[in-house]
C-alpha cells in the first residue's frame, strides 16, 4: 500500500502527471458533451422520422411502388 501511495505522490509531483490529468479531464468533458448532444439530437431525429412515418401511413399506400401501374 505504501508503494502505491508513493507512486501516486510521485505522479502528482511531476508536471507530466498534471498535464496528463488535465487532458483526461478535458477528454471526459468532451465525451460527455458528445454523448449529451447525440442523445438530444437522437430524440429530435426520432420525432422527424415519426412525422414522416405518419405522413406515409396516412396516404394509404402499401408496397414498394405506391401508385404505380400494375
Amino acid at each position: 500500500m505504501k508503494a502505491f501511495v508513493a507512486k501516486v505522490s510521485a505522479f502528482a509531483r511531476e508536471e507530466d502527471g498534471v498535464a496528463l490529468t488535465e487532458y483526461l479531464i478535458l477528454l471526459a468533458l468532451l465525451v460527455g458533451g458528445v454523448i449529451g448532444t447525440v442523445g438530444l439530437a437522437g430524440e429530435s431525429l426520432n420525432g422527424a422520422w415519426q412525422t414522416w412515418q405518419n405522413f406515409w401511413d396516412s396516404t394509404g399506400c402499401e408496397g414498394d411502388y405506391c401508385g404505380a401501374a400494375a
